[in-house]
Formats: structure tokens, sequence, C-alpha cells
């Protein structure tokens, strides 16, 4: 009968945190929703700022170019604006299992999650990008008449700017990973070679084919990589600290 009664209140206690799940992706949808309004709303005004650094008329070949950049555009924004909203819904979903000190420590990820990501962004559009663009038209100069659609221009926007938005977060992830003692400083320089080679990797995905705009672009997240095993080291002696305190106490 017990056995019977436990089983109930598993399925009750899943079913009850399914349905809270479900409340908090909900009403982070709606957010998403009201933000890709409002960006939907003022379009014109962020596709002038940025057709205001192109020295190029931009084009559309057809009605749906149109329509995509409305779509596009409002999604960035939707993205951007409902980030911290999605990272304090889940906090708010985790917090019960949190201690009171571990929910303190994590609620203070989540604007910082905001601003590197925006931070990302900022870095990718105002360093990145400029150096990538001028260096392929350098390459067709007397060449061709260069001609942009916008569907093109703001996909190779996306392509640049967005992957250091999510580079950005790096620190931040191993921050969080240390303080659950899932990584360390020791692992994270013990693998920093191999984490070198696929960081150049990366630079060489995201930069055109030349030597140095790639190492150009890997040496900001060879830099984050090194960030990130720094600021593992003051947690993780944090973390030693706090433990070492539990066990004086339990004495």
């Amino acid at each position: 009968m017990s056995e019977q009664s436990n089983t109930t209140d598993q399925e009750m206690n899943i079913t009850d945190h399914l349905g809270e799940l479900r409340t908090r992706l909900l009403w982070t949808f709606v957010v998403f929703v009201a933000f890709f309004i409002l960006g939907f709303v003022f379009v014109e005004e962020i596709y002038q700022y940025f057709e205001s650094n192109v020295q190029y008329e931009l084009t559309v070949l057809g009605p749906f170019d149109i329509l995509w950049i409305y779509i596009m555009l409002a999604s960035m924004v939707a993205i951007t604006g409902t980030l911290p909203v999605l990272t304090l819904q889940i906090w708010l979903f985790v917090k019960p299992a949190l201690t009171p000190k571990e929910q303190k420590v994590s609620l203070s990820y989540i604007p910082s999650i905001f601003l590197l990501f925006v931070g990302g962004l900022a870095f990718g559009y105002f360093i990145i990008e400029p150096l990538i663009f001028q260096f392929l038209l350098s390459l067709g100069e007397g060449m061709f008449n260069t001609m942009f659609t916008v569907e093109k221009y703001f996909k190779f926007l996306i392509r640049v700017t967005l992957p250091f938005a999510i580079f950005f977060e790096i620190p931040l992830v191993v921050m969080f990973l240390t303080s659950l003692g899932i990584v360390n400083p020791k692992m994270l320089r013990r693998t920093r070679k191999y984490a070198y080679f696929v960081l150049v990797i990366i630079g060489t995905m995201i930069s055109p084919p030349d030597f140095i705009l790639q190492i150009v672009v890997a040496i900001p997240l060879i830099v984050l990589y090194e960030v990130s095993i720094i600021l593992s080291g003051i947690v993780e002696r944090r973390r030693q600290r706090n433990l070492d305190k539990d066990l004086s106490s339990e004495v």
C-alpha cells in the first residue's frame, strides 16, 4: 500500500513539475512575442541604422525579401530581449532545489548572461565584421560591379556576429561548471592546446580564407579561454573555502 502511495506521490510531483515548466515556457513565449511585435514595429529604424554603416546600396530581388528582413530583424530583437527572461524562468524553476547560497550565486549569472550576449554581438559587429567585410571587398576590387541584396548582407552579418555572442558566454559557462565541480582550472590548463586547436578551426570557419584574418578572429576566442581559466581558478578557490568551512562546522 505504501509503495503505491509513493508511486502516486512521485507521479504527482512529476506532473506538477511539468505543469510548472510549461507555465514558465509559456510566459517566456509571451515575452518573445511581445519583443517580436516591438521589433516588427521598429524594423524601419533598425534597418536604417544598419544600412547607414554600409557604403553600398542594398537591393531586394522580390517581395518576399522584404518580409524576410522584417521577420529576421524582429526575431533578433525578440531573442535578445527574451534571453534574460528565459534565464530567469529557468532559475525560478530550479530554485527550490538550490540552497540559499546557491540561489544567490546563480541569480547573479542572469544579468551577466545578457550583458555578455550583447557584448559579443557588439564585438562581432563593430570589430570583426568590418575587417572581414573590407577584406572580402578588396578581393574583387576593380573586377566586379559591387551590388548587395538585403538578404545576403544580413545573412553575412548574422554569420559573423552571432557566434561571438555565443562565444562570449564561455567564461560564464566555465564558472558555473566549476561551481558544480564538473571542471576545474587544472583540467582547463591540461586541455589548453586542444582547446586552442578547436578555437583556431572555429576561427577559420567564421572568417574568410586568409591566414592573418583567421588569426585575428581566433585571438579573441583564445583570450576568452584564458579568461575562463582565471575565473575558474577564482571560483574553485571560493568553492574550496566553502567546503572547508562546511567540514569544520560539522566537526
